[in-house]
Formats: C-alpha cells, structure tokens, sequence
C-alpha cells in the first residue's frame, strides 16, 4: 500500500531571470512538506543561463 505523505511537488521558476529580457528560463523541481511549510518556498538556486545565483519562487 503506498504512503499517503504530506510531502508535493513544487516547481521553482527563477525571478531575475523574466525581467532580464533574455529567451529561455530556469525552472528546478522539487519536494516541500505542505504540513510544515505552508508558504511559498523561494531558494537560491544556478541560473544556467545567466550563468550566476539567483532567487527561484514557487509558481502554481
């Protein structure tokens, strides 16, 4: 019988990288507890395309 977890998957979509005008976009997935964390998850993540660090938001 499969486990019925708290844990679902989340796409985290780069902010830096829409307002910069360049094509393309950078988008990681991941997993987040939606019992212990109920808000938006936002990291830090490699924006291949911009070549540097950048602030990644969960979109929906």
């Amino acid at each position: 019988m499969a486990k019925k977890g708290n844990r679902v998957q989340v796409i985290l979509e780069c902010t830096e990288h829409k307002t910069s005008g360049q094509p393309g976009m950078s988008r990681y997935i991941t997993t987040k507890n939606k019992k212990n964390t109920t808000e938006r998850l936002e990291l830090k993540k490699f924006n291949p395309v911009l070549r540097k660090v950048t602030v990644h938001k969960e979109i929906k």
